[in-house]
């Protein structure tokens, strides 16, 4: 729903509360935001079409921006506050931003921008910097009225890729007009999933304890308080602090990934069971495969109030599953609620049940994306019949149900977040006294995987602790923080045929025995 319906509606409902801080934005407030933010865009030049880019923490003024790109027919990109100069510079030129939206709090990644964004308008909140004017202060000489034609935008989000480039995810923009007196609007974010499967309504209280750029969250949000409903946005989470949030604001939808739920289980048993939780009506999970006894104690504990989910950022299709079913069928990740699923073979074949193959969903969003400059990515995601792939294995059941058995090839899950060991490996193998290295996901108990480098010196006698540690900063340097490995090993020689093609799973295997 239109954000000024809602502000109508509800005027001094709280929109959303930034848990550490206490701040409130109400739906009135949320309102005259987005359109004075709107109006700030729309006096910089933009037109319906154009994109902005934004790098922020957890903060008060994030879904304000949000809506104000959206009411006024802008794509925006949100980007991860824990990237390197570089890597944001990369995405603000990528997606052709007109505007850069950062904070204070990000001041020194800001600083080392300020030189190569010289053509894009940046704006810093909570403070300025060299050539970063005050969002807030030009905010506050707009108008909270609602700019001419007012349309509808969307995002453009990055996910990163083998390459080494993250690629924009893409489509096109709707543009439909957004009168103030329509009620029944297209859908902002994920608007109609939480209506529709979660129950979501006014008067959904929704704890929101992840990084908000992240597509989840981000989805979840705008679709809840399009709603009429109210966000609670944990600045960072912390297990106890999210169960006091839960009983304190009555709190009756929440959204976490798996390593989340560890860290609930590790908690001493009488703080755990030391909140009120009976609010609590829907918790849903996604990001990362659930291990098995982690989801059995945590439906114990919380009841069958779990909702898992498997879908990308790309949304060509999303299986759900509840607590009973995934109780019957455990290990799943549920049944379609859009998008045909089909298992396919590496030559596009249709695989029988209970065989392992490509994840693949047909139907009207398999194809509605693309990515952004790059046609042999799109292409390579897109079977012979038109389905479209996010680079899953799995298998279906007799019934219908989806489980995982593989993730796109390598790829890394470290606490909900995708981290593609080929960006790793690029930074590494940069290093003057490395000849080979292999980058792979190994176990962690909290985590679900950590981030392990095996490296070729140029000379075996340099092996050992002293260089494992200038490998690791000399990454750091090069890329976000959270891609670079947390241990490294050494060998005299990698595995590779002599086409050049490396054997990764021989260096990966033994750390998951």
């Amino acid at each position: 729903m239109h954000p000024g319906v809602n502000g109508k509606k509800y005027p001094d409902k709280p929109a959303i509360i930034m848990l550490n801080s206490g701040q409130i934005i109400t739906h009135g407030q949320l309102n005259d935001l987005s359109n004075q933010g709107a109006q700030l865009f729309r006096s910089l030049g933009l037109k319906p079409g154009d994109s902005i880019a934004f790098m922020l923490e957890n903060h008060p003024l994030f879904f304000p921006i949000v809506f104000a790109a959206w009411r006024s027919g802008l794509r925006y990109t949100a980007m991860s506050w824990r990237l390197q100069p570089s890597e944001v510079e990369y995405i603000v030129k990528d997606c052709g931003a007109k505007a850069f939206i950062t904070s204070k709090f990000l001041e020194e990644t800001a600083k080392n921008l300020e030189g190569s964004l010289r053509d894009v308008k940046k704006f810093m909140l909570d403070g300025t910097s060299n050539g970063y004017d005050s969002y807030e202060q030009i905010l506050e000489s707009m108008p909270a009225e609602a700019v001419d034609n007012e349309c509808q935008g969307g995002a453009m989000l990055y996910s990163s890729g083998t390459t080494g480039r993250p690629k924009g995810i893409y489509r096109e923009l709707a543009l439909n007009p957004l009168p103030y007196t329509q009620e029944e609007e297209e859908d902002l974010g994920l608007g109609r999933v939480v209506e529709g499967i979660y129950s979501g309504d006014e008067n959904t209280i929704y704890l929101s304890p992840a990084p908000l750029y992240h597509s989840a969250p981000l989805g979840f949000n705008t679709g809840f308080l399009s709603l009429g409903g109210t966000s609670i946005v944990m600045e960072k989470f912390d297990p106890e602090a999210a169960l006091k949030a839960i009983q304190d604001y009555k709190v009756t939808h929440s959204q976490w990934v798996p390593t989340m739920f560890v860290r609930f289980l590790k908690m001493e048993e009488s703080l755990r069971q030391g909140y009120d939780l009976s609010s609590h009506k829907v918790a849903i999970h996604a990001a990362a495969p659930c291990p098995v006894e982690v989801k059995e104690s945590m439906i114990n504990w919380w009841g069958p109030i779990l909702y898992e989910y498997y879908a990308g950022t790309e949304f060509n299709g999303m299986t759900i599953s509840n607590s009973e079913e995934w109780m019957q069928h455990k290990g799943t990740v549920g049944r379609p609620i859009f998008g045909e699923l089909h298992i396919l073979d590496d030559e596009d074949n249709e695989l029988p049940i209970g065989e392992p193959g490509g994840i693949y969903f047909g139907g009207d969003t398999a194809t509605s994306y693309e990515y952004h400059k790059d046609k042999e990515k799109t292409q390579d995601a897109i079977s012979k019949q038109g389905y479209s792939t996010l680079g899953d294995i799995g298998y279906v059941d007799e019934e219908g149900y989806l489980y995982l058995t593989d993730r796109k090839a390598f790829m890394i899950i470290s606490g909900g977040v995708n981290i593609y060991p080929q960006e790793t490996e690029d930074a590494l193998i940069m290093h003057p006294k490395v000849t080979d290295v292999a980058v792979f996901g190994i176990p962690n108990t909290e985590m679900g995987e950590e981030v392990k480098a095996v490296v070729q010196p140029a000379d075996m006698s340099d092996a050992g602790p002293n260089f494992e540690v200038e490998l690791i900063a000399y990454c750091k340097e090069k890329i976000s923080h959270v891609k670079c490995p947390k241990s490294i090993d050494f060998k005299e020689e990698l595995p590779r045929h002599p086409t050049g093609k490396l054997y990764k799973r021989l260096l990966k295997d033994p750390y998951w025995k």
